[in-house]
C-alpha cells in the first residue's frame, strides 16, 4: 500500500524499545540482591539509582529515554501513514531515526560517555524534525 513503508522503522524501534526492556529488568533483577527493598519503601530520597551500580541503571534511563522524544517520532510517522507520505524519503529518514535510536542506547548503555551519546541524540532530533516539518506542511 502506497505510503505505508514508514511503518516497518515504527515497528523496528517498538521491538528495540522492547529487547531494551529485557536487558533493562535482566540487569536489574541480577542485581536484586543488593538492594534491601525496606529501605526503598522507607527512605523516599533512597532510589534504585543510588543503590544499584551505574551500569544496571544506564539501561533503565535509556529505557525512559524511548518512551519520550520516540513518541513525538510514532506520532509522526503514522501521520504521514495516513497521509500516503510513508514512502521515498520520509521513509529513509525514519530508518535514520531508528538507527541513530538504536546506536543511542548501545553507547548509553555500554560506555555511556556524553559526547557520542549527544551527537546521536541530535542527529535523531534532526530526523525527527525533518518528519514533523514534512507532515505540517503537507498538512498546512
Amino acid at each position: 500500500m502506497t505510503g505505508m513503508a514508514i511503518l516497518q522503522p515504527v515497528v523496528a524501534l517498538a521491538a528495540w524499545t522492547m529487547v531494551m526492556w529485557f536487558w533493562l529488568y535482566g540487569s536489574r533483577i541480577s542485581s536484586f540482591g543488593k538492594v534491601d527493598p525496606e529501605e526503598l519503601i522507607d527512605d523516599p530520597h533512597v532510589s534504585l539509582d543510588h543503590v544499584l551500580p551505574p551500569q544496571v541503571e544506564w539501561k533503565a534511563h535509556n529505557y525512559r529515554h524511548l518512551l519520550q522524544d520516540p513518541v513525538v517520532f510514532y506520532a509522526i510517522t503514522l501521520t504521514l501513514a495516513v497521509l500516503r507520505l510513508g514512502d521515498g524519503l520520509n521513509t529513509q529518514v525514519a530508518w535514520a531515526y531508528v538507527v541513530f535510536r538504536v546506536l543511542h542506547s548501545i553507547v548509553q548503555t555500554t560506555f555511556n560517555q556524553m559526547v557520542p551519546r549527544f551527537a546521536l541524540y541530535a542527529l535523531s532530533s534532526f530526523c525527527l524534525i525533518f518528519l514533523v516539518a514534512r507532515a505540517a506542511l503537507a498538512m498546512f
